[in-house]
């Protein structure tokens, strides 16, 4: 059971993250209301979601595969989207079909294909955002900038899926300016790809910025930012995260 004090934390902390997010854009010029705050809620509890859901919170992010099931499942989200955004396995995107709204993570084209086949069978067309590794680390997933195209060629190609942009996560290491950098650089990609104007695409979501760098997402154009340790405070692992955790295999 959640205290009264961790449900007014949540609201200060959410209201505190609206004010932020509505003078970012005001700054870039942008209208607020085309800026969404996604809530990363890796390890959160059904109950911690379901308290969550009911602040002006827009979607739901989603790290493991086991972990959208069962809050999808419980109604955690109370109608609102809920999107998977960490690294997905071909082997879970069955499990994956008619429960996110929007799939962020799409890396390759074995992936895709893995969508398509998936969203085909389910009689469904599945939204899909490209992630880019735009700090080329070893350790993260996404395709590379360079590598970028053709991906978007035979996504753009999928019958069974709609491409509606592009997604990252610069280094954590980064400085606050290099990290800007790198959303100006996102930013730049996705105007490129809107401009080779595809049939089956809608290109106008840029998903990057998190609890540490929003507000330069923002700036830089970002129409959705995941949040998470700034609404629902520290992550304790201990709980939840063996149970939940997805080693990346070998590719």
């Amino acid at each position: 059971m959640l205290t009264q004090e961790q449900l007014t934390m949540m609201a200060e902390n959410v209201a505190r993250i609206r004010e932020n997010m509505a003078a970012a854009a005001r700054e870039a010029g942008r209208d607020p209301a085309d800026i969404l705050l996604c809530a990363a809620c890796k390890t959160r509890t059904v109950e911690e979601v379901i308290a969550s859901a009911a602040l002006p919170i827009d979607l739901f992010g989603e790290n493991h595969v086991q972990e959208l099931v069962e809050k999808t499942d419980a109604n955690a989200y109370c109608g609102k989207p809920g999107h998977f955004i960490g690294h997905l396995q071909t082997n879970k995107v069955n499990k994956v079909m008619g429960r996110a709204a929007l799939i962020e993570s799409v890396d390759s084209e074995h992936l895709l294909q893995k969508v398509e086949r998936a969203a085909a069978a389910a009689n469904l067309t599945q939204e899909i955002l490209i992630e880019i590794n735009i700090g080329g680390e070893e350790s993260k997933s996404g395709v590379s900038a360079e590598s970028l195209w053709p991906l978007l060629d035979a996504a753009a190609a999928q019958p069974h899926v709609r491409l509606r942009g592009l997604m990252a996560i610069p280094p954590a290491t980064a400085t606050p300016d290099e990290t800007r950098a790198f959303f100006a650089q996102m930013r730049e990609l996705l105007a490129k790809a809107a401009d080779r104007h595809y049939e089956n695409a809608k290109m106008d979501i840029l998903s990057m910025g998190m609890s540490g760098d929003y507000p330069d997402a923002i700036r830089e154009g970002a129409t959705i930012v995941r949040i998470g340790t700034a609404i629902y405070g520290a992550r304790d692992y201990s709980k939840k995260h063996k149970a939940f955790q997805e080693p990346i295999p070998a590719r």
